[in-house]
């Protein structure tokens, strides 16, 4: 099994093989079966795409949707939409979720009064306790965050699957296809997100007093197992 990585991240980032390791690791597989691509240099074929088995889209580390800075977002934008029109298994986390809703129509707005930094509880939806992936999770679940855009609204047509008390949308998926979204990090656990908010905290210093940087820092707690296993089982569904 092949799966295509999506990264918006810097060629200095340290995250960004963390990341890929992070995602191997959940989806129990081999790095190598992970291939990168870096969006930087703008989006892949729609061939490519198709050339692998699933597509990954990951976090940011200096990109927003709501402000629009990534390089080729249009074009981005539009291979989205062409993934969703023939259906190609795909599951977008944090970043990729956001640029998800925005291709479909959907509202990303800059929020960081209500950051999600660390471990939060969400609570699945209706719909979300009867999805095929997502309903394995408990109705109330732990998962890993690092946000400071959010989604408004969502598309028309796209099934709301899980919210949080300062994020109303925070899972999606695709009627009739493959296709999943989630504003948390289902590829984080709690060590892996504690080191991710550690190198990028001169982002959050911004808006977050000294003494918020280090209650986020010590409240970190591990995800809900559902959660952990939530891409291997992601896997399983579009293998079956």
């Amino acid at each position: 099994m092949k799966i295509l990585l999506l990264q918006a991240r810097s060629a200095d980032d340290p995250a960004k093989l963390q990341e890929l390791r992070s995602f191997a690791l959940k989806m129990d597989l081999e790095e190598e079966q992970v291939v990168p691509h870096d969006l930087l240099g703008g989006p892949p074929t729609l061939a490519e795409v198709r050339a692998h088995d699933a597509m990954m889209i990951g976090g940011s580390g200096d990109y927003y949707v709501s402000k629009g800075n990534l390089p080729h977002a249009d074009a981005f934008s539009d291979l989205l939409r062409e993934v969703v029109e023939i259906g190609h298994p795909t599951f977008a986390s944090c970043f990729g979720f956001q640029c998800i809703v925005q291709a479909l129509g959907g509202e990303i707005v800059h929020d960081p009064a209500n950051t999600e930094v660390g471990t939060y509880e969400l609570k699945l939806t209706v719909d979300g306790q009867s999805d095929p992936l997502l309903g394995d999770l408990p109705c109330t679940f732990l998962a890993q965050m690092g946000r400071k855009d959010r989604a408004s609204r969502l598309p028309d047509g796209v099934l709301h699957l899980a919210s949080s008390e300062r994020a109303p949308f925070q899972a999606l998926r695709i009627p009739g296809r493959p296709i999943w979204a989630s504003q948390f990090h289902p590829e984080l656990d709690r060590s892996e997100n504690k080191l991710r908010y550690a190198q990028y905290l001169d982002g959050y210093s911004t808006h977050l007093s000294q003494e918020e940087q280090e209650k986020a820092l010590n409240g970190f707690t591990e995800s809900s197992p559902q959660v952990l296993s939530l891409l291997s089982r992601f896997l399983e569904l579009i293998s079956e």
